[in-house]
């Protein structure tokens, strides 16, 4: 993974409740690779009653901050190293906005799906749109692809997707029901009426952001 030192703490910092609803009613056993400070865990802890919750976060500062909120958590680099021996199987495990900073996401899912998802357990990604019209038209009329330090084209982003690469990267062979949804088009949103009035046209150049769920066979 690229370095996260010019990070601010908010990047790391806020749980992610857009995901609610792709989960199951029980949560389980919870794995969270890239789990910032750990928002998201202690939310799942408080309304989803996970019954254990792990994460794993490359930058110590904000693994630090998770330990407040999770009953494990290791500081590692999840591409280049597995969790301490002995961790079991999950019933959860969320990828969120953290697959597209790895150098080979293809071979990261493979490893979680094999080694870490138990049988009929849940996998949660979200994803990045580079397609979204704010890079799409900055591309095609300016002939721009500027780098920031958050947002779709984060700076330390190595891996870039669209709702088809999306659906191809989770699109595993032990996995089933899978489903992508874009992110902020819940009912009564501007965006959400404005996609029934295109109907659906446009739907791919509005979303900022793909949530991914799918089940482990079995």
């Amino acid at each position: 993974m690229q370095s996260y030192v010019d990070k601010t703490d908010d990047y790391f910092a806020y749980a992610r409740k857009e995901i609610e609803p792709l989960l199951p009613p029980q949560c389980g056993r919870v794995l969270e690779i890239g789990c910032g400070s750990g928002a998201t865990l202690g939310w799942l802890r408080q309304t989803k009653q996970a019954s254990h919750t792990v994460g794993v976060e490359i930058f110590e500062a904000a693994a630090h901050s998770a330990r407040a909120h999770a009953e494990e958590v290791s500081c590692l680099d999840f591409e280049k190293e597995d969790l301490p021996q002995g961790h079991g199987l999950f019933d959860l495990v969320l990828c969120l906005d953290v697959l597209e900073h790895m150098v080979n996401p293809w071979t990261v899912m493979d490893r979680l799906v094999a080694d870490y998802l138990a049988p009929g357990g849940t996998l949660v990604l979200s994803l990045p749109n580079v397609r979204h019209y704010s890079v799409a038209l900055s591309l095609l009329l300016q002939g721009r692809w500027e780098y920031e330090d958050a947002g779709l084209l984060d700076r330390t982003h190595l891996r870039f997707f669209t709702r088809n690469t999306a659906l191809r990267l989770i699109s595993h062979k032990d996995l089933e029901k899978v489903q992508c949804v874009g992110a902020e088009f819940e009912r009564g949103t501007r965006k959400s009426w404005f996609n029934t009035l295109t109907a659906g046209v446009f739907k791919d150049l509005l979303t900022y952001q793909y949530l991914l769920c799918a089940r482990k066979k079995g």
